[in-house]
């Protein structure tokens, strides 16, 4: 129920209801508990068709909070949001790179630290600590298989060390899946609650939201587009496979390519290649020199865009999606050449074509989606424990509907 009145934004007893399905004595004695413990709060009424106006319910979202992290090897975003998802704080700081993972914990928990006094929060309001990283992960434990510029983390008891250093609970996800989770907690995708979130940082992946659920999978790794097979006698890829979407399209396919160019070295500005920056700045400046007009950045783009394309498709056949997210920095900056080139494969080829489209769209969120989600996850796992095959009701809109007109009080 409290999902269903955070997801309504603001509801009546009535449309709870109409919601639910459950007796309106069953919502009375959940709805005063929610007040009496402070997660719910009564405010103003719904204009009046006849009767009494009906009062109005919504989340009390200064009552709790939670802190989200994702970690890269190019950066760590830190989120405080509140229970609603909204951020109160945010900050970036220097990614993983080399340093081992004891001394990046600490890091972490002095930096979340930082944030929360920042924010003048009070540490008894927090509910946890959500962190998320390129996947796969263990949803208790850590990483168990790494990209290459963060092997010297696999096996490293990740949740047990930060919550050792933070003193908080501490969830773990894969950062594609929270991306996905917090384009739509944060309000950012509207009008569905199933769709997928392609996201594109330092590696390729996919989150994946059914009824507003994360499906996560067995293992919490559902939605690995970046190792979907595009061609069986491909390069070879970290994942052990060979073709696979992130070896084609991945952002170190990319300025491998550009690398082999030495006109478009100079022209990208691209550094030594005994010293180079992070990948993410690497990609960064190539999608710079494509934004100029350089002719061979564009290209390398425009390939990188086209093999996205295909694994889209097939996500978009697999789940018979109806919208497409697109986030992650990589994919922000370099918009104008990859959501045009997918949305293109999609209309043309996407199996259910003629009976509805597949809308691509990007993220105004992509930046910061991963962390956003990480410290939803939070907020469901203590608030909301929805597990897999429970879902947000169909008539929710119908039953929020009349909430949508209301008389302030």
């Amino acid at each position: 129920m409290l999902d269903v009145i955070r997801a309504a934004g603001t509801i009546s007893r009535a449309g709870l209801i109409e919601a639910t399905g459950f007796t309106g004595a069953t919502i009375s004695t959940v709805v005063r508990r929610l007040i009496e413990d402070g997660l719910v709060r009564e405010t103003g009424r719904a204009e009046s068709t006849g009767g009494k106006p009906r009062v109005l319910l919504q989340l009390n979202q200064s009552a709790c909070y939670a802190v989200g992290v994702h970690l890269d090897h190019a950066g760590i975003a830190y989120v405080l949001t509140d229970l609603a998802g909204s951020v109160v704080a945010r900050m970036t700081r220097a990614g993983v790179g080399e340093d081992e993972p004891p001394a990046v914990v600490t890091r972490i928990a002095e930096e979340v630290r930082s944030l929360i006094e920042g924010a003048g929060i009070d540490t008894d309001r927090l509910l946890g600590l959500g962190l998320v990283a390129p996947g796969p992960l263990s949803a208790v434990g850590g990483m168990r298989l790494t990209p290459p510029s963060m092997r010297h983390w696999e096996d490293f008891p990740l949740d047990h060390a930060l919550q050792q250093a933070t003193g908080l609970p501490v969830v773990l996800d894969n950062d594609a899946t929270a991306a996905a989770l917090g384009e739509y907690w944060s309000g950012a995708v509207t009008g569905t609650s199933s769709f997928a979130a392609v996201y594109m940082y330092t590696g390729i992946g996919t989150g994946l939201l059914i009824n507003g659920i994360t499906y996560a999978g067995s293992s919490g790794n559902a939605g690995e587009i970046g190792h979907v097979c595009l061609d069986t006698a491909g390069p070879h890829c970290w994942c052990g496979a060979r073709g696979c979407t992130e070896s084609l399209a991945g952002p170190a396919a990319v300025v491998a390519a550009a690398r082999e160019d030495a006109q478009l070295v100079r022209a990208a500005g691209l550094s030594d290649a005994h010293r180079p920056p992070s990948l993410a700045a690497e990609f960064a400046a190539i999608a710079r020199a494509a934004r100029r007009g350089e002719p061979a950045a564009h290209a390398l783009l425009e390939r990188s865009a086209r093999y996205l394309a295909v694994a889209a498709r097939t996500l978009a056949n697999l789940m018979d999606l109806e919208l497409l997210v697109l986030t992650g920095p990589s994919l922000a900056m370099a918009d104008s050449i990859y959501l045009p080139a997918i949305q293109e494969e999609l209309d043309r080829t996407f199996f259910a074509r003629a009976a509805h489209p597949v809308t691509v769209r990007l993220s105004s969120l992509a930046a910061t989606a991963p962390a956003i989600g990480a410290a939803t996850m939070v907020l469901q796992s203590e608030l909301v424990p929805l597990h897999q095959g429970l879902r947000l009701p169909d008539n929710l809109a119908a039953a929020a509907e009349e909430s949508s007109s209301r008389v302030s009080g």
